[in-house]
C-alpha cells in the first residue's frame, strides 16, 4: 500500500511539472507571437487634424529660425576668391597655353593684388580651388597604394598604382597617379611691404598623419620619369610630415573642390591690399580646368556655405504652407471624428 501510494504521489507530481512546463512554454510562445506580430502594448496616437496642423506649425517655427541663424553665420564669413590661371599666362602664349605650361625654360612667376573687403579675423585660411578636375574618376582614384604609403618599400605589391608603378626599373614611393599629379603652385603673400607668415602645419587630418602615412617612409624615385606630373617631394622628410601630399591624397568627390594650403595667423583690416606672388606651375590648361586662390575666415558653423541655411528655410516654409492649407481645408469642410473604439487595435479589448 505504501509503495502504491508513493507511486501515485510521484505520478501526480510529474503531471503537475508537465502542466507547469506546458504553461510556461505557452506563455513564451504567446510572448514571441506578440513580439513578432507587433501586438505588444504601444503608444498609437490618433492623428487628428489639430495634431497634424500643430505639428507642421511647430516644424516651421523651429526650422525657419534655424535656417536664418545658419545663413547669418555663413554670411559672416569673409572670402576673397581670385581666378589667376588665365591672367597669369603672358599675352604671347595666350593661344597655346599648354605649350607654355609645359615649357620648363619659361619662368612662370605672377603677381596678383587682392583687396580685403571686410575685416578678416585670424586665422585666415588659404585654399587653392580647382574646377573641372575629376579626382573621382575611377582609374585615377584606384591608382594608389595605401599600404605602400604606410609601409614604404617593404610593401611590394603595387600593381594598383599603374601606370605610375615603376620608373627606370625601380619602384616609386609614393606610387600612383594621385601622388604623381600633386598640386605644385606656390604662393607668397605680402602686406604693407612685409611678407606674411603662412602656417603650413596641421593642415591635414590628424588621423591621416598618424595612421595612413608612415613615419619611417621617405619618397623614393618620385617624379624621376620622362613625364613630370606635378609637385616634387623632399626625399629627406617622411611622408607623415609632408602635409601637402596628405591633403592632396584625400581625393575630392566633386569636380570643383578646395584644398587647404595654409593659414595666416594675423588679422587683416578692410581696404587692405594683399600682394600675392605666385608660381603658376600646375597644368590645368590641357583639360580646360580653372585655378583659383581663396582666402577665407570661418564661423562657428565652419566655412561659407549658404546651402544649409536655405535648406532649413525651405523646409520650414513648406511646413508653414502645408499647415495653412490643412487649416483652411479643416475650417471649410470639417469632418466628424470617428469612434476610436472601432479601431483595429481596440476591437479585441472591446470584445473581451
Amino acid at each position: 500500500m505504501d509503495v502504491d501510494g508513493g507511486g501515485s504521489t510521484s505520478g501526480v507530481d510529474t503531471a503537475g511539472v508537465v502542466a507547469q512546463s506546458v504553461r510556461v512554454l505557452s506563455r513564451r510562445q504567446k510572448a514571441l507571437y506578440q513580439f513578432t506580430q507587433q501586438n505588444l502594448p504601444a503608444c498609437k496616437p490618433i492623428l487628428t487634424p489639430a495634431w497634424v496642423i500643430t505639428t507642421f506649425m511647430l516644424l516651421g517655427v523651429i526650422f525657419i529660425p534655424l535656417g536664418l541663424i545658419a545663413l547669418r553665420a555663413s554670411q559672416s564669413v569673409v572670402e576673397i576668391v581670385d581666378r589667376y590661371d588665365t591672367d597669369c599666362v603672358p599675352e604671347t602664349h595666350k593661344n597655346n597655353k599648354v605649350s607654355y605650361i609645359q615649357d620648363e625654360s619659361i619662368v612662370k612667376n605672377c603677381t596678383r593684388i587682392l583687396k580685403v573687403r571686410k575685416d578678416m579675423k585670424a586665422p585666415i585660411y588659404i585654399y587653392y580651388q580647382l574646377d573641372n578636375y575629376y579626382q573621382n574618376h575611377r582609374r585615377y582614384v584606384k591608382s594608389r597604394s595605401d599600404r605602400q604609403l604606410l609601409d614604404g618599400l617593404n610593401y611590394k605589391d603595387t600593381s594598383s598604382c599603374q601606370p605610375e608603378e615603376n620608373s627606370n626599373g625601380q619602384p616609386i614611393v609614393p606610387c600612383g597617379l594621385v601622388a604623381w599629379s600633386l598640386f605644385n603652385d606656390t604662393y607668397t603673400f605680402y602686406h604693407q611691404s612685409k611678407e606674411l607668415e603662412i602656417n603650413r602645419k596641421n593642415i591635414a587630418w590628424k588621423s591621416d598623419r598618424e595612421h595612413k602615412f608612415g613615419k619611417d617612409v621617405y619618397p623614393f624615385n618620385f617624379q624621376n620619369g620622362t613625364l613630370i606630373g606635378g609637385g616634387t617631394l623632399n626625399p629627406t622628410v617622411p611622408l607623415s610630415d609632408q602635409e601637402d601630399l596628405i591633403v592632396w591624397m584625400r581625393t575630392a568627390a566633386l569636380p570643383s573642390f578646395r584644398k587647404l594650403y595654409g593659414r595666416i595667423e594675423q588679422d587683416l583690416d578692410a581696404d587692405d591690399l594683399i600682394i600675392v606672388r605666385l608660381v603658376n606651375n600646375y597644368n590645368t590648361y590641357s583639360f580646360g580646368g580653372k585655378k583659383k586662390l581663396v582666402l577665407s575666415t570661418s564661423s562657428w558653423l565652419g566655412g561659407k556655405n549658404d546651402f544649409l541655411g536655405f535648406a532649413y528655410i525651405a523646409v520650414g516654409s513648406c511646413c508653414i504652407f502645408i499647415c495653412i492649407v490643412f487649416l483652411l481645408l479643416h475650417v471649410k469642410t470639417p469632418r466628424p471624428y470617428g469612434d476610436t473604439t472601432y479601431l483595429s487595435w481596440n476591437r479585441k479589448s472591446n470584445a473581451s
